[in-house]
């Protein structure tokens, strides 16, 4: 039941919302801050959250959820998305080029400012991270998953560097983000949504003042380490060690 309520609220608001918002690119009404673009997304993405029933938790944060970050935030569903969404003020998403091609959930996405990038295409890629920063240096802030994918379990696996790279090209300070109880509500590979408590453990903001390009690495691994941290702390999850290597974006 829950599945079949969540379903249809989705399919409803992404046909009503996602539509005007299609339509208002199309006449150039523009993207800046408190949009209409942003209040549609704000009602559409806590609407699918509620409906797929979670509870969502908040620890820490409050203090600079609306100024210019970049979140770094664990993957494991789908969820993850809607749910960061429906805490953050003046939000840009970067996602795999894949989304960009998915029948009006793409259009949509772009139309909100969602920043796609070709994960095929290095060059490609970190041009896209440019265009991010470029976002964030105009007041944005950006939510990106390092990981890359979902994954089928809390454990950090390793991260991208593209990420850190715009974090530090942007000069803003990285939040390491931890999301919990997504993977019980909707993993990967299931269709069906149960309801349940949601953990969102905003942690102490990353400084990328004065960092450099050859930093990314150390400001990967830093991230990654107090994320894995908390998950060990707070759910007994252990993360393998990861030690950025090469590089890959």
């Amino acid at each position: 039941m829950r599945t079949l309520f969540g379903g249809l609220v989705t399919i409803v608001l992404t046909l009503t919302l996602g539509t005007a918002v299609v339509i208002a690119s199309l006449l150039g009404v523009p993207t800046r801050k408190d949009s209409f673009y942003e209040r549609l997304a704000h009602w559409w993405v806590s609407a699918i959250s509620w409906a797929a029933g979670a509870k969502i938790v908040v620890h820490g944060g409050s203090h600079f959820r609306s100024a210019r970050h970049v979140f770094v935030a664990n993957h494991v569903s789908w969820l993850d998305v809607t749910i960061l969404a429906s805490l953050l003020a003046h939000f840009r998403f970067v996602a795999k080029a894949e989304i960009a091609r998915w029948p009006l959930f793409g259009a949509v996405f772009r139309s909100i400012g969602t920043v796609y990038i070709e994960r095929t295409n290095r060059k490609a890629a970190f041009d896209s991270y440019r265009d991010a920063a470029e976002r964030i240096r105009q007041g944005a802030s950006v939510v990106v998953f390092p990981e890359g994918t979902r994954g089928k379990g809390y454990a950090l696996r390793p991260f991208k560097k593209g990420p850190f790279v715009l974090a530090i090209s942007a000069q803003a300070p990285v939040v390491p983000t931890v999301v919990h109880g997504t993977l019980e509500a909707l993993p990967r590979g299931r269709m069906w949504v149960r309801a349940g408590r949601v953990h969102v453990h905003f942690l102490e903001p990353v400084s990328t003042a004065g960092m450099t390009y050859e930093d990314r690495d150390a400001l990967a691994k830093t991230v990654h380490d107090r994320m894995a941290q908390l998950l060990q702390e707070e759910y007994g999850v252990r993360s393998p060690e990861w030690k950025p290597r090469g590089n890959g974006a």
